[in-house]
């Protein structure tokens, strides 16, 4: 699971994995209401990082990266994310997968 270092009182280091995506993506989808926006966010706005540069604090969509964390990295003056491609592409396709039961939770909010 993910491994959070604490370079020093004001700086994190997060490594992720494969494992850590479906993670996401099962948590995603039993909570599709709670991170509904997240989830369309991150469908919607991946592509534009090139999937594997996405940055889940660009457009405030880091809920549920935080779950998995268990920690807010906001809480640091500086955090670097060490994941593998892989953990992109698979988190993106999750994502696509609840897209539109997502849309349809931000709809009836």
């Amino acid at each position: 699971m993910a491994t959070v270092t604490v370079v020093d009182e004001k700086t994190l280091r997060i490594a992720v994995d494969l494992e850590d995506a479906l993670a996401m993506i099962r948590e995603a989808e039993r909570n599709v209401e709670r991170y509904a926006k997240d989830i369309t966010t991150i469908y919607e706005k991946m592509p534009e990082f090139h999937f594997v540069h996405f940055c889940f604090y660009a457009y405030d969509s880091s809920a549920l990266f935080e779950h998995m964390l268990g920690v807010d990295p906001k809480q640091s003056l500086s955090f670097s994310l060490d994941a593998p491609d892989s953990f992109f592409y698979t988190l993106y396709g999750g994502m696509a997968a609840l897209y539109e039961q997502a849309k349809a939770a931000l709809r009836s909010a």
